[in-house]
């Protein structure tokens, strides 16, 4: 029986308990290309012994020291390790969904580069990474036979930033988890009692992070509190990454202080139902290559408030409240009147669910398969 070509995927950020953006999209993507492409063998590389579920039915485990989690251990990881990994298996080619790429080999390779933040916010990323990233990333790019993006802000990005042809850069998009859907109106009723005693409530979901501008939305909340008199608390979801000092600072500052809650991390079924409930996201992120609590939220029947730069008016259209990020006054009005006009809130929701249809876990497979495809050609 003939041997099926072997394609190799990077699949070090499959981490049980903590999948976020880049984890979500690998494991999104990946299952559905190894399910659908039996024609091939695929070999799935981790940096630590993977949680089973994250070894799809039919596909090879490998695993390669060192655990990649800083710098120099990237640079070993990807050029020793992979590098003679892909020297002895000799696959058709290496999928890498974290955007790094293998310097050191002749296989093809197909890299995701998900935005190019660090090139934007250089004071934001710790020195270290941001030396490695501003000396690889665009290494990588030109190395890559294909690449692709998750937005058509980030294609343009990456193409005139590291002059790349656009016709090497395929836009996938994103999708949201498909558990996430309109809660009917009695479960949407007792699950909101259990979290916020029935109190309407804003939500934020990503990490703390000034490129998040956590502390803008804080003040934004206090204005809208201080000008409406509404009831209103802000749920804040996500770990506390780096640099958060302002945000600690900006909380004491607060008069309404007591209606910020900071939930941390949240599993999925918390967060969904957390999202679900809640009577708006506000996402005034300052950049994003795409923005996936967006299109959940659109999923969940919830009207959005989000910035209008990079990625943002592309995931949230005419389904989103567009607000200036560094404009706190902007911001408050979007909350008000999310607050208090049905007939907007309305408006919203029903334009969300056309809007959602345009983005899928199926068609962001599909379109990064085409990607690999051209890289096999």
């Amino acid at each position: 029986m003939k041997e099926k070509p072997v394609i190799a995927i990077n699949a070090r950020f499959l981490i049980k308990g903590k999948l976020e953006g880049i984890g979500w999209y690998s494991f999104e993507t990946i299952r559905r290309i190894v399910r659908d492409h039996p024609e091939y063998q695929f070999d799935l590389l981790f940096d630590r012994e993977p949680d089973p579920e994250f070894v799809f039915e039919g596909c090879n485990k490998v695993v390669l020291a060192p655990q990649a989690r800083h710098p120099f251990l990237w640079y070993i990881w990807f050029e020793f390790s992979l590098s003679r990994y892909l020297k002895k298996r000799k696959p058709v080619a290496f999928l890498s969904p974290d955007g790094y790429a293998c310097l050191s080999t002749d296989v093809p390779q197909t890299i995701v580069m998900h935005d190019l933040a660090f090139e934007h916010f250089p004071e934001q990323v710790p020195g270290l990474v941001f030396k490695y990233y501003k000396k690889y990333m665009p290494q990588f790019a030109k190395k890559a036979s294909q690449i692709a993006t998750v937005s058509e802000y980030s294609k343009q990005d990456i193409s005139k930033r590291y002059g790349i042809d656009p016709a090497n850069i395929t836009v996938t998009y994103n999708g949201s988890n498909e558990a996430y859907k309109p809660l009917a109106d009695e479960e949407r009723k007792a699950l909101k009692q259990q979290i916020s005693n029935g109190e309407p409530y804003f939500v934020y979901i990503g990490s703390m992070h000034p490129r998040k501008n956590v502390e803008g939305l804080m003040k934004a909340f206090e204005q809208f509190k201080q000008e409406s008199g509404q009831k209103h608390k802000l749920y804040l979801i996500g770990r506390m990454a780096w640099q958060t000092g302002a945000i600690k600072v900006q909380l004491d500052k607060m008069q309404f202080r007591d209606d910020v809650i900071f939930c941390g991390h949240l599993e999925p079924q918390s967060l969904y139902q957390t999202l679900a409930c809640s009577n708006g996201l506000v996402y005034v992120s300052w950049f994003e290559g795409f923005g996936i609590p967006i299109l959940e939220a659109l999923a969940c029947d919830v009207p959005v408030i989000c910035s209008n730069t990079s990625s943002m008016p592309e995931v949230g259209g005419e389904a989103a409240l567009l607000v200036d990020p560094g404009n706190s006054t902007e911001i408050a009005s979007a909350m008000n009147r999310l607050a208090t006009d049905e007939a907007l809130r309305a408006d919203l929701i029903e334009k969300g669910r056309g809007q959602r249809e345009r983005f899928s876990w199926e068609i962001s497979a599909e379109k990064l398969w085409s990607a690999v495809a051209r890289t096999l050609a």
